[in-house]
């Protein structure tokens, strides 16, 4: 199953994708503010973990409507709807020093975190998940844009 996984993964990080974000829309390359370290501070303390509690309300209300088969830190372990609990475990761990990957409903699209980024990234995700993503990211206080390509 895993080296299946991994290939649908692989696939779908070739799609057009989403991101759930503090930030309303994406910041330009060559922008003026001071991005890094706006993100930087978001990255510690108290502000980490009211972001992964945020990231937290999205993926665990994506997994009340669709399955989650999930990978985190890289290892050859895939787990179907882990725990709440878990899940939002590995979700920390992932935005401290690591990765998670989330595939929905066995591969229909993929919702990302990476180590030292403030948002998550959702791939291939059709019109009515866009939608639910939205919904649940605005009412974590969270924001879902499209990248320019």
């Amino acid at each position: 199953m895993k080296q299946n996984n991994d290939k649908i993964m692989e696939r779908l990080l070739q799609s057009p994708c989403w991101v759930i974000d503090f930030l309303p829309m994406q910041v330009p390359q060559v922008g003026r503010g001071q991005f890094f370290a706006v993100e930087q501070y978001y990255l510690a303390g108290e502000r980490r973990e009211r972001l992964v509690r945020q990231f937290a309300d999205v993926v665990l209300g994506v997994n009340c409507y669709h399955d989650l088969t999930v990978n985190h830190g890289g290892g050859d372990d895939w787990t179907v709807n882990p725990e709440p609990a878990t899940l939002v475990s590995w979700l920390d761990e992932a935005l401290h020093r690591g990765y998670l990957c989330a595939l929905v409903d066995d591969g229909e699209a993929l919702i990302t975190a990476n180590g030292g980024d403030t948002h998550l990234t959702l791939y291939h995700a059709s019109g009515g998940l866009i939608e639910q993503v939205r919904q649940l990211a605005t009412a974590a206080g969270l924001y879902l844009w499209q990248p320019a390509r």
